[in-house]
């Protein structure tokens, strides 16, 4: 009996992270299948911006809310993110190059895009935009609007954003600092950063607007640099 009653909550629960995991997982599988694509060209960086609009319309629309509790706090906090982001690196030349971040587990430092491309407005344009307005839509709808939830309680709708605790905060922040390869480090700071303000202002567009003003001055400052390592 309590393992019939247990099947409609687990599908519950399934078709309601759906809308938040979806998104990240198309862009994972785009992120696997980069170098059996690359022969597309800028065709790959079309494909990919339309399938990742289209999961987001057309999957996680319902769930996405633009109300915001601290928006000019925000841009302040993505900026300052980014300052984090590339400080390392220039106040100590070759500190990337050091074993603890680049090795067989986090990978080396490289571009997720190809030099035979990096002089293409539109590819240039294309890439930009998924950084500045895609990723961070995608990324707080896992990790900081499902998965800081989901560990609190598998029914994480049930779950207010923002709520907190050391396991929901940390594996989080663990996690996301693994997305980031050879750039773990300032990744897990922008982790917990990014939980923080979750936690802070208990709404997603915040923790997007704050994303996507990191981005976009870390998309500026790789155009302005030629630094494309930090286009992963």
């Amino acid at each position: 009996m309590s393992t019939t009653a247990s099947v409609p909550t687990t599908r519950n629960e399934v078709r309601s992270s759906v809308p938040y995991v979806a998104p990240f997982a198309v862009f994972l599988v785009f992120l696997a299948l980069a170098p059996h694509l690359a022969f597309l060209g800028t065709w790959e960086y079309l494909l990919r911006i339309v399938a990742l609009t289209g999961v987001l319309l057309g999957v996680s629309r319902p769930v996405l809310s633009f109300r915001t509790a601290a928006p000019l706090q925000s841009v302040l906090l993505g900026i300052a993110v980014f300052v984090l982001w590339i400080g390392p690196d220039l106040l100590f030349p070759g500190y990337r190059n050091f074993w603890l971040f680049q090795n067989a587990l986090t990978g080396t430092l490289h571009s997720s895009i190809d030099a035979s491309l990096r002089t293409q407005p539109l590819v240039l344009a294309i890439r930009s935009l998924r950084a500045i307005v895609l990723v961070p839509i995608i990324e707080e709808l896992f990790w900081r609007a499902w998965l800081m939830r989901w560990i609190i309680n598998p029914k994480f709708y049930e779950v207010p954003l923002g709520t907190y605790t050391a396991s929901a905060m940390w594996i989080t922040a663990l996690l996301f600092a693994s997305e980031h390869g050879p750039y773990w480090d300032v990744g897990l700071v922008t982790g917990l950063i990014y939980n923080w303000w979750m936690m802070r202002t208990k709404r997603l567009s915040d923790c997007i607007i704050a994303h996507a003003v990191t981005n976009a001055c870390l998309s500026g400052y790789v155009l302005a640099s030629g630094k494309w390592e930090y286009w992963l």
